[in-house]
């Protein structure tokens, strides 16, 4: 897989705060699909929508645990990739990106 794949993968699954806040729960601790629905305030159905996406994208994986699955980060690499990127500091332009218009985000 070229570079531009994988990172155009990891930019279009953070595109999405649902996929984002599944990514920062499971970068925490492995999690299973209805304890993930509660804590980020989603229906089931949203967020198995959300993972299958997130699997699809190579990110996340489905673990067998008796008759429940599992999801965790498919490496743990991609944990410490969430905690580089939320460590950075960005300088943002309020004006450019308004938090209620992200459509028209310079």
């Amino acid at each position: 897989m070229l570079h531009s794949d994988a990172l155009s993968r990891f930019g279009y699954a953070l595109s999405d705060t649902t996929r984002t806040r599944i990514l920062l729960s499971l970068r925490a601790e492995p999690g299973y699909p209805s304890e993930l629905a509660d804590q980020i305030g989603v229906s089931r159905q949203i967020l198995s929508n959300h993972l299958a996406c997130l699997r699809g994208c190579g990110l996340v994986i489905a673990v067998p645990d008796g008759r429940r699955s599992r999801y965790e980060l498919a490496h743990p690499r991609i944990g410490r990739a969430l905690d580089d990127l939320v460590g950075l500091v960005l300088a943002v332009d309020p004006t450019c990106c308004p938090a209620s218009d992200t459509e028209d985000c310079c």
